[in-house]
């Protein structure tokens, strides 16, 4: 299975440098000057390898020189590129506490009587923490759960279960 480590937004600049939204924890790693990319463009299937040059935070996202990716025509022809690894490569997740956004999505979850809540749709990462997209059961609408062990006190991955005890409000429809 591939997972998205980061999106390429846009060109910056007139020499190259791509911005590239995150979506990995490790981004000092896996963006490092040497570190190889498998990048897919927006709408191929087709997996090209990139070697980085240089990565420097800018603005809560990441500015990346890829080497052969020289000017701002090279760049805007990246707009969209996703750099994916497969989940095959990573290591394993030694902190019982920590899980792969991979992991999650597609667990079913639960208040802690047991009612249902929904699915794990997708994991948002944002400045003020990981989210979890959740499809409704009742109704298909999403809703959107901090990851937190405050609401999210159970996850079991044998048990494809998450169990939240979410503050007074949270689920309520807008």
């Amino acid at each position: 299975m591939e997972l998205v480590v980061g999106r390429v937004a846009k060109s910056h600049g007139v020499r190259g440098e791509l911005v590239v939204e995150i979506r990995t924890d490790d981004p000092a790693s896996r963006f490092a000057p040497g570190a190889t990319l498998r990048g897919r463009p927006a709408r191929s299937s087709e997996v090209r390898e990139f070697t980085v040059e240089s990565a420097r935070e800018h603005s809560g996202r990441l500015l990346v020189v890829l080497r052969g990716v020289s000017d701002r025509g090279a760049a805007d022809a990246l707009r969209g590129t996703l750099f994916v690894v497969d989940s095959a490569d990573l290591p394993p997740n030694e902190d019982p506490d920590e899980f792969y956004d991979h992991e999650l999505e597609g667990l079913f979850v639960q208040l802690t009587d047991g009612t249902p809540v929904g699915t794990v749709r997708e994991v948002l990462h944002s400045a003020a923490g990981e989210l979890l997209a959740v499809r409704a059961a009742e109704d298909g609408r999403e809703i959107l759960i901090p990851f937190v062990t405050a609401i999210v006190p159970t996850v079991s991955l044998s048990d494809r279960l998450v169990v939240i005890d979410p503050p007074e409000g949270l689920l309520d429809p807008e």
